[in-house]
């Protein structure tokens, strides 16, 4: 009982002290700007206005596919499924993040 209660009391201190360690995990490393501004670059690339047309014209295509009986439906919708990652990326690693962090 005794260890219980000063674990319970340590706990709050350690988080206290975790903050600033975790606060730092984020922060980009000295030197990274040359490896950041690729991989910006990859982000603007695979997220921009030509990818969204692109996009736009593959679930198309393959819709017209599919309803036409060309195109095997498991091929379809894996390409659909792959555009929907792809533009929700952001989303969904935000939802990880939230839940690892413990919010809902």
């Amino acid at each position: 009982m005794k260890a219980i209660q000063h674990l319970s009391s340590a706990i709050p201190a350690l988080a206290l002290v975790a903050l600033p360690a975790r606060a730092q995990a984020y922060a980009d490393p000295e030197g990274s700007g040359a490896i950041v501004g690729a991989l910006h670059w990859i982000q603007g690339t695979l997220l921009g206005t030509t990818a969204t047309v692109v996009a736009v014209i593959a679930v198309a295509f393959c819709g017209y596919m599919m309803l036409t009986g060309r195109l095997n439906w498991r091929h379809g919708a894996a390409v659909i499924l792959g555009c929907f990652i792809l533009f929700g990326a952001t989303s969904i690693v935000a939802g990880i993040q939230t839940a690892a962090s413990g919010g809902f």
